[in-house]
């Protein structure tokens, strides 16, 4: 039996902040991560002002400018027959110091925090290590079990365990919690296309015939989301991939004839899902990230939710633990803190599913079929400060948090 003061399920952006922030603020702390790396492709790798400003308060801009990236400052959608380009939201309009998203790959981004933390003593990264289940005793939790790669299992306790482990996290299965699930309807194939230094830069939504891509300059290349009715890809992935390939083209007329998709393994389907925890935590015990509320893709603001909500759990939970005086009202204020940021992003998010998503998957909405643009596009083009609207609430969201000031160096 080992023993930690706060163990940590999972390695990802939430787990891998708040691992980083108690250490540095003297509390011991176990990250437990299953695979052996944080070598994934398709995760989510846009890194938001705030969190960016993060980095910078934490002392870790320069090696975050370090790694390879693209910066990300307009989104942009082709309206009328000439695909003429209306700007909807411009983050060079923000008076603030990162007025830009960041697309870092993922597991470059997880190095860095992994390589500061392993600077703390306190802090201890387990890769191969999955957690199967949770101690559970006398109406607490006190801790995992664990299995590692070789087969070897094992427990470790602790005064708090915190999931950090996505939607897939086995708190999620715990009736305590509460489960509430938001129909959506959608799912969202991710894959990579050849960029041409001609092409437009920046985000850019196409809506066009009953189709819905968004397409993120990666610099030689586009990350590209195509959003297709819930649980039709099968259908899809019956045909061959060049039929899949002229539908790109029919739809977004400026890819030309270069080469796409080579294969169907070359894209990644990722089940859309809305939901929430109605209680994110029981004694000795709480939910951040995914575990607690898994977010839509629409607005790519996943990550940086997570990471927000490590900052909030480590600014309540930090003192305590180093003081060995957690109680679980400590616990409880980290939901209260982040519970209606939470909420009014998902609704944002069931309201553009409702009012973009949905009609443009049945071809009520689009933007090429007519001289004149939609009215609040072409409101917000006439009015530059109006594109600073949406450009904070990618930025910012509802509340940015501050980390503790005993993390800062």
């Amino acid at each position: 039996m080992e023993r930690t003061t706060c163990c940590i399920v999972g390695g990802g952006p939430a787990g891998m902040v708040l691992g980083l922030l108690l250490a540095r603020a003297g509390v011991e702390v176990t990250v437990l991560e299953k695979h052996n790396d944080f070598l994934r492709d398709f995760r989510g790798d846009t890194v938001h002002p705030t969190t960016l400003q993060l980095m910078d308060d934490l002392g870790l801009a320069e090696r975050f400018a370090e790694l390879p990236q693209r910066r990300l400052q307009t989104v942009r959608v082709p309206t009328g027959p000439e695909g003429r380009f209306l700007t909807l939201g411009d983050f060079r309009t923000l008076p603030i110091k990162y007025n830009y998203i960041a697309l870092v790959p993922q597991w470059d981004f997880l190095d860095m925090l992994a390589d500061a933390a392993k600077q703390e003593p306190t802090f201890q990264l387990r890769m191969n290590t999955e957690v199967t289940d949770l101690v559970r005793e006398g109406g607490r939790v006190n801790g995992v079990r664990y299995r590692t790669s070789d087969g070897t299992t094992g427990e470790l306790r602790a005064t708090i365990t915190v999931a950090c482990d996505g939607r897939r996290s086995l708190v999620r299965d715990l009736p305590e919690l509460g489960l509430r699930d938001f129909p959506t309807p959608m799912d969202v194939r991710w894959f990579k296309v050849p960029r041409d230094s001609e092409d437009p830069a920046g985000a850019i939504g196409m809506i066009r015939r009953g189709s819905f891509t968004a397409m993120i300059d990666r610099g030689d290349y586009f990350q590209v989301a195509h959003i297709i009715a819930k649980d039709t890809d099968a259908e899809d992935r019956a045909g061959p991939i060049e039929a899949f390939n002229e539908r790109l083209r029919a739809n977004i007329p400026w890819l030309g004839d270069r080469e796409l998709v080579r294969d169907w393994d070359d894209v990644k389907l990722l089940h859309v899902t809305l939901d929430r925890l109605r209680k994110w935590h029981l004694p000795g015990l709480l939910a951040i990230g995914d575990a607690a509320h898994a977010m839509s893709p629409v607005g790519g603001i996943g990550i940086n939710l997570a990471v927000q909500d490590a900052v909030a759990a480590a600014r309540h939970l930090a003192e305590p633990l180093r003081e060995k005086r957690l109680r679980r009202g400590h616990v409880v204020a980290v939901q209260r803190r982040r519970w209606l940021t939470t909420a009014l992003v998902q609704r944002l998010q069931r309201a553009i599913h409702d009012n973009v998503v949905e009609p443009a998957l049945r071809g009520e909405i689009d933007f090429t079929d007519s001289i004149h643009p939609p009215l609040p596009l072409r409101v917000a083009n006439r009015l530059p400060w109006l594109r600073r609207v949406p450009a904070y609430l990618l930025a910012y969201g509802a509340m940015r948090e501050r980390p503790p000031k005993v993390s800062l160096r």
